[in-house]
């Protein structure tokens, strides 16, 4: 055997979900939903092939956002809604990064409402991960912009008056490119939504759905019980047709006019089967708005499409602007101008 010559460069060692594991003790409630989405994202960075430091967890104020102090990468734990201010920020200066925002939904769409909509709009090439329990945790049990109508909290005494804000229509209405959802006890999907979330160029937006035990315990237990959640999840598959429910209760989800209509599947025609189309936002925004108990939960992802990526768009801008005008001088466009000096 050949000894390898002095110098040589070593092969990469092939990362594993320990390498990203922060030497913080993990501190959230025992049966938080939490810990799922922590372990899969950190079994799920091995797979994007990028080294730790080219990666960074940015987040707000919440119980999701102590993300950045678990994970063994670059992170920046900022102030409450303005996570995705500073991604953007982040990826304009360093686009080279991989960026990750991770929220909760009194974060992002409460305080934090106007600079999501305008990162979605933008397609800022992040990652954004939302925890969505329908619940402020952090603050002990406030109701939240995603609770349901009539809500019964500490800060709703006779129920909350405040319709919910739907995550994924936000985002589809923002003009965001990738939607998808997902549930923190189905670790296996929420693994491959991770994925394709972290895969897709522009700004990919996750909902994942997850349990608070302590102030909003089971909110999703639609989803989690094995016996209700074969009847209702809607697993979303591009190029199949909208189907859900046990073999012998087999239901389609399929369109009257412009009504998403449930019908027994062995009555629907094939021609009547509503196919699933990732790249038609029309599509996205109607399954977005399916709402239990009326409509089953869709699962997957909703929207996948291309679009201009804000911060290549802008350095595009600043090369035209330098071959145009030559390299900048910041001493001298601080001294253009009226300028005057106090003796």
């Amino acid at each position: 055997m050949t000894p390898p010559s002095p110098g040589a460069a070593e092969a990469p060692r092939k990362l594993t979900k320990k390498d990203f594991e922060s030497d913080q003790d993990v501190r959230w409630c025992p049966g938080c939903g939490d810990y799922a989405i922590l372990s899969a994202v950190q079994k799920t960075m091995p797979d994007l092939g990028l080294p730790k430091e080219n990666i960074v967890f940015i987040s707000g104020i919440g119980c999701s956002s102590r993300f950045p102090y678990y994970m063994n990468t670059y992170g920046f734990h900022t102030i409450h809604g303005r996570a995705p201010a500073i991604a953007t920020g982040l990826k304009v200066a360093r686009p080279d990064l991989k960026v990750f925002v991770v929220t909760g939904d009194g974060d992002g769409l409460s305080i934090g409402g106007n600079h999501m909509l305008h990162v979605l709009r933008r397609n800022v090439d992040v990652t954004i991960l939302l925890f969505n329990n329908r619940i402020y945790g952090l603050t002990k049990g406030q109701y939240s912009p995603t609770s349901e109508f009539g809500k019964v909290t500490k800060s709703t005494p006779m129920g909350s008056a405040d319709r919910p804000v739907n995550p994924l229509s936000f985002a589809l209405g923002c003009g965001a490119t990738f939607v998808g959802r997902t549930v923190d006890r189905d670790v296996r999907h929420m693994e491959e939504m991770l994925k394709r979330a972290a895969a897709h160029k522009g700004t990919g937006f996750l909902e994942i759905l997850q349990n608070c035990n302590v102030y909003n315990d089971l909110a999703w237990n639609v989803m989690y019980e094995k016996e209700t959640k074969i009847h209702h999840e809607l697993r979303l598959e591009h190029g199949k047709p909208l189907l859900f429910g046990p073999a012998d209760d087999r239901k389609a989800v399929i369109m009257k006019g412009v009504q998403p209509t449930v019908v027994k599947a062995s009555a629907a025609p094939e021609s009547a089967l509503w196919i699933h189309d990732e790249k038609s936002v029309n599509a996205a925004k109607l399954l977005a708005d399916l709402f239990f108990p009326d409509y089953p939960v869709p699962v997957g992802t909703l929207l996948d499409i291309e679009a201009p990526v804000y911060e290549h768009t802008m350095l595009d801008q600043e090369q035209r602007a330098i071959s145009d005008r030559g390299p900048g001088d910041i001493a001298k466009l601080l001294t253009s101008g009226d300028t005057w000096k106090i003796e």
